[in-house]
């Protein structure tokens, strides 16, 4: 129990991260209808878009340089905790078989291990 004290606790502390603060355009979706729902994601997702576009040349950039490396004989790792080491870990994994690279090519690390890579508690 004191662990999972002690995890509710670091998450108040991450509040000022934007990606750790309520959205006020969701707040009510239990009270949207379906087309609601739909227009609201896609209102959402057009930011996203938006963001890449903006950010189109450092990405580029960065693309550029992890191809380098791999090129030279370099990996790339996937490091997150909870839903972002999760989903690293889900990519990494997906690229042997789809892009038939070697597995230790790109792997994915989650904090705590892989004993943490299924769903957590979350306060």
């Amino acid at each position: 129990m004191q662990e999972f004290v002690q995890e509710i606790e670091s998450t108040a502390e991450r509040g000022h991260l934007l990606t750790e603060q309520s959205n006020p355009n969701s707040q009510n979706l239990d009270q949207l209808n379906s087309l609601e729902l739909v227009d609201l994601f896609n209102r959402e997702d057009a930011q996203v878009i938006e963001a890449i576009a903006h950010a189109r040349e450092p990405l580029a950039a960065a693309i550029d340089r992890t191809a380098e490396a791999l090129r030279h004989g370099g990996r790339l790792f996937y490091v997150g905790a909870g839903t972002s080491g999760r989903l690293g870990v889900l990519d990494a994994a997906e690229c042997p078989p789809t892009f038939c690279t070697p597995p230790e090519l790109v792997q994915g690390i989650i904090a705590g291990g892989a004993g943490h890579s299924s769903a957590v508690p979350k306060g």
